[in-house]
């Protein structure tokens, strides 16, 4: 069984994973998981996985008129993801006993309750991150 040291902080002695959808047009996604991973890890998290959802990054081999315009938008409004990463992603955090799933991208409360039924772990986004550690 994990031990927790703050319970006041969802971080602190977890085990975290990154999730990022991306557009194909922003290249420095590492940097900003880079980013993130430093705040987890600031809060006592650790870091055991990266997932990215590139938007757009395989439209440029296939012929889709409007393609480009749809980079910056969701695969699905209820999970940002598209079903195979989604899979892949719930598998790893099963896999792994995954706390707390960390999405970069700002998540509805909707997005938060399906999310965490599918992943079967706290989810968060990085919003709450940032938040968290200003005030703690």
């Amino acid at each position: 069984m994990k031990q927790y040291r703050n319970l006041g902080d969802p971080f602190d002695g977890v085990d975290v994973v990154l999730i990022g959808l991306f557009s194909a047009k922003e290249k420095q996604y590492e940097a900003r998981l880079d980013e993130f991973a430093g705040l987890v890890e600031a809060r006592g998290g650790r870091v055991v996985a990266r997932f990215v959802q590139r938007r757009g990054a395989s439209d440029r081999w296939k012929q889709r008129p409007g393609g480009s315009l749809r980079m910056s938008q969701p695969f699905s409004r209820r999970t940002l993801l598209t079903h195979g990463k989604l899979r892949e992603i719930a598998l790893a955090c099963r896999e792994a006993d995954i706390d707390v799933a960390v999405f970069v991208n700002t998540l509805t409360r909707r997005q938060r309750s399906v999310l965490t039924e599918i992943l079967g772990c706290l989810v968060l986004s990085g919003d709450d991150l940032a938040v968290h550690g200003e005030t703690g």
